[in-house]
């Protein structure tokens, strides 16, 4: 069997489930179990600590896992980012007392918050800056109000809680980290299967099936406007001056595009969500 690992808990838990859910796995039902097998898929999932999951991927111990960048790379770990999974986006920043720090130099010989220590370390490495790591599990941006650190490196969202701790962001960005698919460096065979259908997945979410009829006359003018993955699949009508068009459009560009086909000639324009897909 596939052995995949899953966050139990944590802003990637509940995506994860989806995700694989969607994309035809056995999820848990009752958070406290820790191990499911889903013979029918001929996989079994291990429902672990996220920090822990490319640990355990990277030993080889488990076959592949769902984690996030910034997880994976803080730990060290041997496993390999397989995709991307587009959701749990982060971006990681420095933050400083307003007015002490502009630039990454400036933290030389500082003491550095952060949770994230083996990514923050090698980025700084990187940068040749020596400071003093300072590890926390949580609540960073309290860190040099109560003496504890002089700067902080941390997730920054809207950068309201760094500000309210009087904290600026300076410097380059750390990392854009996001929920990634991870595999023990030996990738299995069987991988090959959950990822065609987690990427089925994710093109399910970001594109919808739009279908409509158009003057033959316009279809060049009508494939420009709504292009496809590869080609609009293209059926004559009964008029024969008339055809057909079926077409893959981005989720987020559907109403655009059916205002520029209507506005070009097409009639009938219908949408359809899709559910699960193989491209």
């Amino acid at each position: 069997m596939l052995r995949i690992a899953v966050p139990n808990k944590g802003s990637l838990a509940e995506t994860a489930a989806l995700m694989l859910d969607e994309a035809g796995y056995a999820v848990r039902k009752d958070p406290k179990v820790l191990h499911l097998i889903d013979s029918r898929n001929d996989v079994e999932f291990f429902y672990l600590r996220p920090r822990d999951i490319a640990t355990y991927v990277g030993s080889g111990a488990l076959d592949v896992g769902i984690t996030g960048r910034d997880l994976l790379l803080d730990s060290h770990s041997e496993a390999v980012e397989v995709t991307e999974l587009d959701f749990a986006r982060s971006t990681f920043r420095f933050a400083g007392p307003t007015g002490t720090f502009s630039e990454i130099g400036d933290l030389a010989g500082k003491r550095l918050a952060t949770s994230y220590p083996g990514l923050v370390g090698d980025f700084l490495a990187r940068a040749g800056v020596e400071t003093t790591l300072v590890k926390l599990d949580g609540a960073v941006e309290s860190a040099v109000q109560l003496g504890v650190a002089d700067a902080v490196a941390d997730v920054v969202e809207t950068g309201s809680s760094l500000r309210n701790a009087g904290l600026t962001i300076f410097g380059p960005v750390i990392l854009e980290s996001s929920a990634v698919l991870i595999s023990s460096p030996a990738a299995p065979a069987a991988m090959s299967t959950l990822l065609r259908r987690l990427q089925g997945v994710l093109v399910a979410r970001q594109f919808v099936l739009m279908d409509y009829d158009l003057p033959v006359a316009l279809l060049e003018q009508a494939t420009v406007i709504a292009r496809g993955i590869e080609s609009p699949t293209v059926s004559p009508l009964r008029d024969p001056e008339w055809v057909a068009v079926r077409v893959m459009v981005r989720r987020e560009d559907t109403n655009s595009v059916m205002d520029e086909l209507y506005e070009l000639g097409a009639r009938a324009i219908l949408v359809s969500a899709i559910h699960a897909a193989r491209l």
